[in-house]
């Protein structure tokens, strides 16, 4: 009860201060070569550029400014999720250290525990990520033009390959729910290869996982709710 009463009346209101704070800054900054073009330059869009670049883009990702948070949340926790927006590479590195940290940990995504484990996990990753960075940004390009042509063609399969192995290691403790999902997962992707939704515009880009989150919280509520009706 102690350190449930430090993580709701201490821990988390400043760490939503910090996470606010952080995230409001790093958007003003993510403006500010644009502001140093039209102020020291007097290079301004016209409206109608605006315009075009915002319709272009909010038809392309608009509809992961919904599903990320969404789907990402249930395993980040409200502190990861300010770290992983504002860091980046949130599928491909934030997800699975967090992911595996607690695994690690033996800690259930969602809960407590499992927010304050994600949130160690993502700052590790967080800084290795800016050591590597660092050092790909100087020899990156040196060390890939070395490697042979069926190696770099390999790196292409490093993402399914993790994303595999977290599905395994969480497939052990929740058979049920994984092989459910697995099947729904196959289907939507044989719908999808067959036309089956070719009136939504972009529906490979964002609907199978859409549909997979949301199925999976479903299933996971009425599970959830079948357990407690039988122990009542």
């Amino acid at each position: 009860m102690e350190n449930k009463e430090f993580f709701e009346k201490e821990f988390m209101p400043k760490m939503n201060k910090i996470g606010i704070v952080t995230n409001v800054l790093g958007v003003l900054f993510s403006f500010l070569p644009v502001l140093v073009l039209g102020i020291v330059y007097s290079v301004w869009p016209t409206g109608s550029a605006l315009a075009t670049a915002f319709v272009t883009g909010a038809s392309s990702f608009g509809v992961l400014w919904f599903i990320e948070p969404i789907s990402y949340f249930p395993t980040l926790g409200p502190i990861g999720t300010y770290m992983a927006f504002l860091s980046g590479n949130i599928s491909n590195m934030r997800i699975p250290c967090a992911s595996m940290a607690q695994v690690s940990a033996e800690v259930e995504p969602g809960t407590e525990k499992g927010s304050v484990i994600a949130t160690i996990g993502m700052s590790v990753s967080i800084i290795i990520n800016i050591v590597v960075l660092t050092v790909g940004v100087v020899a990156g390009a040196l060390i890939i033009n070395a490697l042979p042509a069926n190696v770099v063609s390999a790196l292409n399969y490093l993402l399914p390959a993790l994303f595999g192995a977290l599905f395994v290691q969480f497939g052990i403790n929740h058979k049920k729910h994984s092989i459910i999902l697995l099947l729904f997962a196959i289907l939507i992707y044989i719908l999808i290869n067959v036309g089956a939704f070719a009136w939504l515009p972009g529906a490979a880009n964002y609907l199978p996982m859409l549909s997979c989150v949301l199925v999976s919280i479903l299933y996971g509520l009425a599970v959830y709710k079948k357990e407690k009706k039988a122990e009542a």
